[in-house]
């Protein structure tokens, strides 16, 4: 699922091709609002929050989409060809510019006043004006006796980590991501590190945590499973950490993250 940065990069791209534009095309290819139509009115802004984004529209509306696992938005010159099949879940294009969303997780729109119904539960954004880590650790700290790594992708904790840097925030940080909240000694670093990780990735494609770029060198532990640890030369262990729909991906080193 695409990260923070991720997202945040998506709603620059965005941006870029609508705001401030008035709409000439408006698909929404989800039975919900399939009769809903945008043409004619001015994209406000399009912000992210979190894993989510909001398109601001005239009229007090949002668009809300939220990429889930598979989802994407493809910005092209308008009149481009638009993806077949059922993959392209709307359209919003001006004379300049077209975005297609394809394989969009979550696709609504709702008056721009409702927004805290699709977004209010989230925690205070990594990315955004909204960053506060004493608010974050205040919010993980709730529940003392979860464990660390689900606590951090609860994104009513905090917005926008997912499996990658939960797990390179981990490693850093020396956690074991079985090791109950209540037993980490310094939440603000952590979530402070985390916070800095994204940032440092927001404006270009791929996740670098080790400050190299060049491929395969990129991480420490994430996307290892089964090779040396970089630091320790422990091999990186991989397995599941949650339940049901909740159940992710986590990596980590038992030499440098002991249980």
């Amino acid at each position: 699922m695409p990260e923070g940065d991720a997202v945040y990069r998506t709603a620059a791209r965005l941006r870029g091709a609508l705001d401030g534009q008035v709409l000439t095309r408006s698909e929404f290819r989800v039975p919900r609002h399939a009769t809903a139509d945008l043409t004619g009115r001015t994209v406000l802004e399009t912000v992210s929050r979190g894993k989510h984004l909001l398109t601001r529209v005239e009229g007090g509306l949002t668009v809300h989409t939220h990429l889930r696992m598979d989802g994407s938005w493809q910005v092209a010159p308008a009149g481009r060809s638009v993806p077949g099949g059922d993959r392209v879940r709307l359209i919003l294009a001006n004379r300049q510019w077209q975005a297609v969303g394809i394989r969009l997780g979550m696709v609504d729109l709702l008056r721009t006043a409702d927004e805290g119904k699709v977004v209010g539960h989230l925690g205070p954004d990594l990315l955004g004006d909204d960053w506060d880590p004493a608010e974050a650790v205040r919010r993980l700290s709730r529940d003392p006796d979860t464990t660390i790594g689900e606590a951090l992708l609860d994104q009513r904790n905090l917005a926008g980590i997912g499996t990658i840097y939960r797990a390179e925030t981990l490693f850093l940080r020396g956690v074991w991501p079985w090791r109950r909240v209540g037993d980490v000694g310094d939440l603000e670093g952590l979530v402070t590190l985390a916070q800095r990780l994204l940032a440092a990735n927001r404006h270009h494609a791929g996740t670098v945590t080790t400050g190299d770029r060049r491929p395969a060198h990129q991480t420490w532990v994430y996307g290892r499973a089964g090779r040396p640890c970089r630091r320790c030369g422990t091999r990186i262990s991989r397995g599941e950490m949650g339940t049901g729909p909740q159940e992710r991906l986590i990596m980590w080193c038992g030499g440098c993250q002991p249980g």
